[in-house]
């Protein structure tokens, strides 16, 4: 006889409700259809109730209820994870939108974020004091799940993945405890949340090691009609291939948005677009970026000194909530010119006027620590290498899926091996998961064991628990 599921009763949810200081939405409720809704269109689930903490006190007490009620529960930091790791049928749903304080010690250089903060949150109070953290590329991207995966930005060329520069968490545990988390303080905890996922607790804040950044920079993006792509990637490969660390290019295949800065008659059209941010001396930046705005007959041009913060928010517009996604990934050794030319066949029959390839640049900084440092690993990783479909109406789910899973199938032989875990989708399985982690997969079902042995924060890429052998 098949087990019933446990079902959350009206009474239970309003003496959960009786306890936080932060609100509760259910079915029907005014917040709850907004509450349950993350960025991915293809992520419809319903979970029994929402709570909105307050504070850490409030955190506690909601996975104090889920344990005892035996129902899945899903953590929301910004909502923005391809797979939708966000939300949960049929449990309690923690969403942290409401605690998004962010604290800067200018002379230790360190930000403390609480973890529904968006990626512009930290920004925009970091860059009052001429320092940023190592965050992503989309400004309304949360925090928590950027850097629980590891994390990557225009920044990880100088400074490493995200994770090499927190410096302690707060943490809730499965039993309700609230720990610290750190290189002196529960540090194989400490290890595995760095890039391992949701799998060991609730962070509820990061304390992240700041650099001097801004608040001018120079950067943007300039675009070439699609039909100089083959030279654009040449052009691309001879700058990235030269650029200093503080220098970090993206180059960007698709059809070009409705954007201001793009003349009508090309919207919609293919476009190839490097992307770059410099964030040393602004007269050097425009030296390194010049043989990129001088080539050829560029379409759009906006590379130009700009804040810090406008770089870090240039993206966002091609990655609005409410469409349907869909990705796949890879790390690069290096950027092979033929895995350039391999990738303009597939850029010539993009299914949708939103989908595109991104190449990012990383490695130099990431090479200074051992494989091992980090749960992130992956520190061979030169280049990302992102195929992101994205559609807006379900009857064209079949054509865009198959055009993301045929482009990763011909150019995943350029990879290291590895991929990014925050890029897995929901279809990806162990096998992929072992990809993201690499020989550290091990290890982390040890700390699993050790800190959640029922595997009660599962809505994830999880990690099965697995003590340590004894010898």
């Amino acid at each position: 006889m098949a087990e019933t599921a446990p079902v959350l009763s009206a009474d239970a949810v309003d003496a959960l409700a009786a306890r936080l200081r932060g609100a509760v939405e259910r079915p029907g409720t005014p917040g709850y259809e907004a509450a349950r809704t993350v960025w991915n269109a293809m992520i419809d689930r319903r979970p029994l109730a929402v709570a909105r903490p307050l504070g850490v006190a409030d955190v506690q007490t909601c996975i104090g209820f889920a344990r005892e009620a035996g129902v899945p529960l899903a953590i929301k930091g910004g909502g923005h994870n391809i797979a939708g790791l966000a939300v949960c049928d049929g449990g309690l749903l923690l969403d942290m939108s409401a605690m998004r304080g962010v604290w800067v010690d200018r002379e230790m250089q360190i930000a403390r974020a609480q973890a529904g903060c968006l990626l512009g949150d930290v920004d925009q109070e970091t860059q009052l004091h001429g320092l940023a953290a190592v965050l992503g590329f989309v400004s309304t991207t949360g925090v928590a799940g950027l850097t629980l995966g590891g994390g990557f930005g225009y920044a990880t060329r100088r400074q490493g993945w995200t994770v090499d520069n927190v410096t302690g968490m707060e943490v809730v545990t499965a039993g309700g405890e609230i720990v610290r988390a750190s290189e002196r303080d529960n540090p194989d905890l400490f290890w595995a949340l760095c890039g391992g996922g949701g799998n060991f607790g609730v962070v509820t804040g990061f304390d992240y090691r700041l650099f001097p950044v801004g608040p001018q920079i120079v950067g943007g993006a300039v675009a070439w009609s699609g039909g100089d792509a083959a030279a654009v990637t040449e052009m691309f490969h001879r700058v990235a291939a030269q650029a200093p660390p503080e220098l970090t290019c993206v180059l960007v295949l698709r059809n070009a948005p409705p954007a201001p800065w793009l003349p009508k008659e090309v919207h919609f059209k293919p476009v190839a677009v490097v992307v770059a941010c410099h964030a040393g001396a602004l007269a050097e930046g425009e030296s390194l970026v010049a043989p990129i705005k001088s080539f050829g007959q560029p379409v759009g041009d906006v590379m130009q000194r700009r804040t810090y913060v406008s770089q870090q928010s240039l993206l966002d517009a091609t990655q609005p909530k409410g469409r349907r996604y869909y990705w796949k990934s890879e790390y690069l050794p290096d950027l092979d010119p033929a895995v350039l030319s391999a990738a303009l066949p597939h850029f010539a029959r993009l299914p949708s006027p939103h989908s595109a390839i991104f190449f990012f640049q990383l490695g130099d900084a990431l090479a200074l620590h051992a494989e091992d440092r980090t749960a992130a690993g992956n520190r061979d990783a030169r280049w990302v290498l992102n195929i992101t479909a994205s559609w807006e109406q379900a009857a064209d789910d079949a054509a865009n899926l198959g055009w993301a899973r045929e482009t990763w199938t011909d150019l995943r032989r350029f990879s290291t091996g590895g991929t990014y875990l925050n890029f897995l989708n929901a279809d990806d399985g162990e096998d992929r998961m072992r990809a993201a982690w690499g020989p550290n997969l091990d290890r982390l079902a040890v700390v699993k064991a050790r800190w959640d042995p029922e595997n009660l924060f599962h809505v994830n890429k999880n990690i099965r628990p697995r003590p340590l052998a004894v010898q």
